[in-house]
C-alpha cells in the first residue's frame, strides 16, 4: 500500500515531500487556484497527480434522495457509484480524530499518482505550503507555525521560510520536484 504520511525535514529550504502536499491558506487566499494551476502544470509535465479536499464542516457529499443515498443510509457500510466516464466510493469516517492516519483511507486509490495535493488541513504532519494575500486581512499561518516550508504570495510576508511568486509557479514547481 502506498503511505500517505508526512514528511521528514532539517530546515525549509531541504525539506523532503513525500507523496502527500497540503496546500493552506486561510479563506479567500487562493488555495483552490494554486491547486488548480499546479494540477493543469504538473499533469501537462507528464506527472499523475491526486488531489483531495479537506474540510472541517460536516458536508452531505452524496445527494439525499438518490439511490446511492438511500444505500447508505439504509447501513451500507460502503457505497459505490459508477458511471461510463467516473467512479466514486462514499465510506464512514471512524477514524475522525486519528489526524494524519485519516489519509491512508485513500491510498488504494491514489496509489497510481505521483504527487496528491490536499487543499487544507493545518493540523497535518505532512509537507504544506501556504497562499497568502496581504490584501485579505490576516497574518500568515506560516508566521506562527514553522511546519509551514514554503509560501506563495506576490506580497512579502514576514515568514522564514522561502517565498514563491503567485504568476511564476515554475519556480514553485522546481522546488516541490526538488524535494519528492
Amino acid at each position: 500500500m502506498t503511505s500517505f504520511r508526512g514528511y521528514s525535514t532539517t530546515t525549509a529550504m531541504n525539506a523532503t515531500i513525500s507523496k502527500r502536499l497540503h496546500v493552506l491558506g486561510r479563506k479567500n487566499h487562493g488555495k483552490t487556484t494554486l491547486v488548480v494551476q499546479l494540477v493543469s502544470q504538473l499533469s501537462q509535465r507528464g506527472l499523475r497527480v491526486g488531489t483531495i479536499k479537506h474540510t472541517h464542516h460536516q458536508h452531505e457529499l452524496d445527494t439525499p434522495g438518490k439511490d446511492s443515498h438511500r444505500h447508505r443510509e439504509a447501513g451500507a457500510e460502503c457505497v459505490g457509484i459508477l458511471t461510463p466516464s467516473w467512479s466514486a466510493a462514499f465510506w464512514g469516517s471512524p477514524l475522525a480524530d486519528a489526524g494524519d492516519e485519516r489519509y491512508e483511507s485513500f491510498a488504494p486509490m491514489m496509489a497510481k499518482c505521483d504527487l496528491v495535493l490536499v487543499e487544507g488541513d493545518t493540523q497535518t504532519r505532512a509537507a504544506k505550503i501556504e497562499v497568502w494575500r496581504a490584501a485579505v486581512g490576516s497574518d500568515p499561518i506560516a508566521a506562527q507555525d514553522d511546519s509551514v516550508l514554503a509560501v506563495v504570495s506576490d506580497d512579502v510576508p514576514q515568514v522564514n521560510c522561502p517565498i514563491f511568486g503567485r504568476e511564476n509557479l515554475d519556480t514553485l514547481i522546481a522546488w516541490i520536484l526538488a524535494r519528492r
